[in-house]
């Protein structure tokens, strides 16, 4: 694991959008995104790139498991997403806010191929927590993004 394990809040568009900006690229598991109604949750498990390791100059991408939390959610759509296909893998390609009346909104997660999450929120609270680094190479995950063609 890094030294410094990356944990971050986001309780306005703007920390999102450092959120967005650190799952770029990052693999999901159609198994790993868990609606908890009841508690008015989300959660995606993740492998994504160690942005901060690559930019720094590390010579081998990393990737991180890490996990990506919403809280306050009134509701979780999804589109050109088959959360029954458990083994589905998605790119997340970014995360956006967009406000309605205040506190609440929309928050969007954006995958690759024109898949998404809507999920609406009383007010804006997500975190993302690394869990470790995906030093075994876990799967298919642990490659580099996808990219566009496929």
């Amino acid at each position: 694991m890094p030294a410094d394990p990356l944990k971050l809040i986001a309780l306005d568009a703007d920390d999102l959008a450092v959120i967005s900006a650190h799952v770029q690229d990052a693999r999901v598991l159609a198994a790993d995104i868990v609606w908890r109604q009841d508690e008015k949750r989300l959660v995606v498990g993740m492998n994504r790139l160690d942005w901060e390791q690559t930019l720094s100059g590390g010579t081998e991408p990393r990737r991180s498991i890490a996990a990506l939390r919403f809280d306050r959610v009134l509701a979780c759509k999804s589109r050109n997403i088959d959360l029954e296909q458990l083994d589905e893998v998605l790119e997340l390609v970014g995360i956006e806010f967009h406000p309605a009346e205040p506190p609440g909104g929309s928050a969007l997660l954006l995958f690759s191929h024109g898949g998404a999450l809507r999920l609406d929120v009383e007010c804006l609270e997500c975190e993302l927590t690394d869990l470790g680094t995906d030093d075994i190479g876990t799967s298919d995950l642990a490659i580099a993004p996808i990219g566009p063609e496929g």
